[in-house]
């Protein structure tokens, strides 16, 4: 938005907003439609968490910023918005020894310790995202920054997985 906030005024002002600087430095504001959370921050910058497309993006920024109007701030033009974190989740069909995947994947890539969680995390180099993958065989993805790359991710550790004959 590019324009200096009070946070304290306009929490009181933005119905349904939610601000405890003692707990969170931002202002919290939810949109039943599209289903999202916008933190608003005091320099002006937003982060939008929530949207399944990028149209609910836009929908829930607009939203936001007509409603920040409302209440007296002046915003200039139209904010922009970059995506910077998709989160995808996938299920490869079947259990998945999580112990043989630390020793085919190597550990310079890889993350297990199941006395402190019960997923493996994966982290790949090309595309730079990191996956956790559970023993059940479900996965979540996470860092993508188009949907390219959840799909390039999912079909690699597959592949590797496959090769290793601990996915059929």
């Amino acid at each position: 938005m590019g324009t200096e906030l009070d946070l304290s005024t306009l929490a009181v002002n933005l119905s349904g907003a939610e601000y405890d600087p003692q707990v969170f430095p931002g202002l919290v504001f939810r949109l039943k439609d599209p289903k999202t959370a916008t933190l608003l921050f005091r320099s002006g910058k937003m982060v939008c968490t929530g949207a399944k497309t990028l149209e609910q993006v836009k929908r829930a920024i607009e939203t936001v910023v007509m409603n920040v109007r409302k209440t007296g701030v002046k915003i200039a033009g139209s904010p922009t918005f970059e995506v910077q974190n998709i989160v995808a989740s996938a299920d490869l069909g079947q259990p998945i020894n999580l112990t043989a995947v630390v020793i085919t994947l190597g550990l310079e890539n890889v993350e297990y310790e199941p006395e402190v969680f019960p997923g493996l995390v994966y982290r790949l180099s090309d595309p730079k995202v990191v996956i956790l993958l559970f023993g059940s065989g479900k996965l979540v993805c996470t860092g993508a920054r188009k949907p390219d790359n959840i799909k390039a991710a999912i079909e690699k550790i597959s592949e590797e997985l496959r090769s290793a004959d601990l996915l059929h």
